[in-house]
């Protein structure tokens, strides 16, 4: 059973956000929060971000809503114990243990790129009851790797071992191509902050490497078994997943709404904050 190890964060990688407790779970250290008051909604986020993406969102949905987040092992001020490979399918029964640790009976939930395979997994899999499902730009349908993933991939011990800042160069490369407004730079400096160092050039490399759609699979194969409220929204200039992939998801789900966001990139949370609240508070509203 997960525990609270107290709401006295250590030091967060990035001064601009942090989430402020901590939780012990079967796989190492998730850093978590809530915000707001309302019926129960969990953000997911993917890769390689962290839960800073979702700051502008989960405000605006806290007006209504208790909203929980999570860095998942091995992002932003989570931690995955050794030998722990933090895996779509590890990250989903991740997602179970919080579930039970928030004690929450049916919450929605709302899951980006992977995050989306994460609480599609979580709910199909794992068995956690939900009132709705949102997945964003989400990697469920397959194969859903980029070729920047794949090569990654390929290539993950040169990835691994090449100069600190050449890695460094990369990923920020990586970080401009998912959204469609250049970031500002103390906003691409908290998305890239987990990923600094040697250390953090690793971290990078290990989630890349335990990622695959062997663990969306099972998930897929019960789509159409969805009863729950379940709405795709996806960016129109989505260049990492094209938005035919979210038609695709979204006519795999008997019921679900698609909705597409003018002007924003793979991450729309963080290209259209206002929009994907929007959009999510409509939905959730029923």
């Amino acid at each position: 059973m997960p525990t609270t190890e107290g709401t006295t964060a250590p030091a967060a990688v990035s001064s601009a956000w942090s989430l402020p407790d901590r939780v012990r779970v079967s796989g190492g250290r998730v850093a978590t929060g809530v915000l707001g008051q309302g019926p129960p909604v969990i953000l997911v986020h993917g890769t390689p971000a962290w839960s800073y993406l979702w700051r502008g969102v989960a405000e605006r949905l806290a007006e209504q809503h208790t909203v929980y987040m999570w860095d998942m092992l091995g992002f932003g001020d989570s931690r995955a114990d050794p030998g722990v490979a933090p895996s779509i399918a590890r990250q989903a029964a991740t997602l179970a243990e919080l579930v039970d640790h928030w004690e929450l009976d049916a919450p929605a939930l709302v899951g980006h790129d992977i995050g989306g395979g994460v609480v599609a997994r979580a709910h199909l899999v794992e068995q956690v009851p939900v009132t709705a499902l949102a997945l964003v730009d989400a990697a469920v349908l397959g194969p859903w790797n980029t070729p920047f993933t794949d090569h990654q991939q390929r290539y993950a011990e040169a990835w691994r071992t090449m100069p600190a800042d050449v890695f460094a160069e990369l990923a920020a490369i990586r970080l401009r191509s998912a959204v469609q407004t250049p970031m500002p730079p103390d906003v691409a400096e908290a998305y890239l902050a987990p990923w600094a160092g040697r250390q953090g050039q690793n971290r990078w490399v290990d989630q890349v490497a335990a990622v695959g759609y062997a663990d969306t699979r099972d998930a897929v194969e019960l789509l159409d078994s969805v009863t729950a409220p379940t709405l795709v929204l996806w960016g129109e200039q989505d260049g990492w997943l094209d938005p035919s992939v979210g038609s695709d998801l979204a006519a795999a789900v008997p019921g679900a709404r698609l909705r597409t966001v003018p002007g924003a990139g793979h991450f729309l949370p963080e290209d259209a904050p206002e929009a994907a609240a929007h959009a999510l508070s409509e939905f959730l509203a029923g």
